[in-house]
């Protein structure tokens, strides 16, 4: 499967176009540990904007695939063209359950023998 092929993939699983956005009702279908299953269903409480800024840039920060003591002083001098788009958005999610004092959402992991 080439590049182009894995992009409309995931493009299926997860919508990342603009008009989806506008579809406030469509369904949770996605796989239940991800924002498109029953994880995203989980409202977001005691927040601010601030912190939901701030929780972005941590996201995207650790999206950068650099290591902490090799980040730079600003969100601008990421390199955003090596950088995953939605990995910059599941990262802020986890910073937003962090904040928000439920992370890991998900139920604990059992190993089946």
């Amino acid at each position: 499967m080439n590049f182009n092929e894995l992009k409309e993939v995931f493009e299926e699983i997860s919508p990342s176009d603009y008009l989806s956005t506008l579809v406030n009702d469509r369904p949770y279908n996605g796989q239940p540990h991800t924002d498109t299953g029953e994880r995203g269903k989980t409202e977001i409480k005691g927040i601010t904007f601030r912190d939901l800024r701030d929780c972005f840039i941590r996201g995207a920060f650790h999206a950068s695939g650099l290591s902490p003591e090799d980040y730079p002083r600003s969100l601008y001098e990421l390199n955003w063209n090596e950088m995953d788009a939605l990995a910059v958005y599941q990262n802020m999610s986890c910073e937003v359950e962090k904040k928000m004092g439920i992370y890991p959402n998900v139920e604990k992991l059992v190993r089946e023998e």
